[in-house]
This record gives C-alpha cells, sequence and structure tokens, in this order.
C-alpha cells in the first residue's frame, strides 16, 4: 500500500537522507513555494503540493551522479505513491530524468526550483535580504549569466513557458512566496 507523506514526515525523510543545512533549507524553501503556488492552483492539496517540494532533491547529497533515478527507485522502497513519484522524478527533466512534467503541480517544482536559488543568492547580496527585494532586481540578476551561475535559466525559462506564465510573473510569484517563509 503507497502512502503519501505529510510534510512533516516528507522535512524527516529529507533529513535523513541529507545532511547539509544548504539541502534541507533549500528543501524547506522549495516545500514552502509549492505550498504557496497550491493555495491558488490546488487549494485542496495544499499539503502534497510541500511534501513532493521537501522531498525532491532527497537523493541528491547521497546520490548526486544518480540525482532522480535513486529518488526513485528509493521513494519506490520507502512505499510513496507514484504521484509523488513521478512528481519528484520529472522536476529534473532534460537534466537528469527523461519524464517529463505533466500535472501543474510539477511544472511549478520544475520551474520554481532553479528560480528560488537564484533568488536565494540575490537576497544574500542584499544588506536587507529579501524583504524589500522587487522582482526587478531579480530579473536584473537573472539577465547577469555570472550571477549564481549554477542556476540555469534556460530551466526557470523552460519553466514558465509551461506554465503559460510570464517570466516576469513567474519571478514575481517566487519572490512573493519566499519573502512568506518564516
Amino acid at each position: 500500500m503507497s502512502y503519501i507523506p505529510t510534510p512533516e514526515q516528507a522535512l524527516s525523510l529529507t533529513k535523513e537522507y541529507n545532511k547539509e543545512e544548504f539541502h534541507i533549507n533549500h528543501a524547506k524553501t522549495v516545500g514552502h513555494v509549492m505550498g504557496e503556488f497550491a493555495k491558488e492552483l490546488d487549494p485542496d492539496r495544499i499539503d502534497f503540493w510541500k511534501a513532493v517540494g521537501l522531498l525532491h532533491d532527497i537523493d541528491f547529497e547521497q546520490w548526486p551522479e544518480e540525482h532522480c533515478s535513486k529518488a526513485n527507485s528509493l521513494l519506490r522502497e520507502l512505499g510513496m505513491d507514484e504521484e509523488i513519484i513521478h512528481a519528484v522524478v520529472s522536476h529534473g527533466y532534460g537534466i537528469c530524468s527523461d519524464v517529463a512534467p505533466t500535472h501543474i503541480m510539477e511544472k511549478v517544482l520544475f520551474a520554481t526550483d532553479e528560480l528560488t536559488g537564484l533568488i536565494g543568492a540575490a537576497a544574500l547580496m542584499r544588506p536587507t535580504g529579501m524583504s524589500d527585494m522587487e522582482p526587478k532586481s531579480v530579473v536584473k540578476k537573472f539577465k547577469d549569466k555570472k550571477f549564481a551561475a549554477g542556476c540555469s535559466r534556460d530551466i526557470i525559462r523552460q519553466g514558465a513557458e509551461m506554465l503559460n506564465m510570464e517570466l516576469n510573473e513567474l519571478i514575481a510569484k517566487t519572490l512573493d512566496a519566499m519573502k512568506t517563509m518564516e
């Protein structure tokens, strides 16, 4: 019998397989952003969206060369629901997975995973952090390919297209979501 974990269970599992604070904080950020997007796009499944965000990189720290494929087998062994597995594996589409995001939730995960990293890096450069950051500041950093070079602009653009969203709108919504983190 498969199951869908609560956000608390998902965070616990993520912490079991990831020890670096950076990876745990990234999972928390993505989980939070997913929950914020769910409020508008799928309000009956907020906890599900959060759990997917929290689990999306469960395999990355221990098995970076097998990212997404290891998550597939690991989540199966843990008894996760197929919907969770597909969502987690599809966030690496075109990078380390050939499983395409199909559900709106999967497309949001695909689009915001890299973007949260870019926004987080931009916030670190500001004395006030993210609190008064405007989307135009993020757009400026987005255009600077040397800034946070590990955050793929192509993936972010592709994600915005999947969501039929302008890049500026995706940036604004993701930034707003990140600003609501405690």
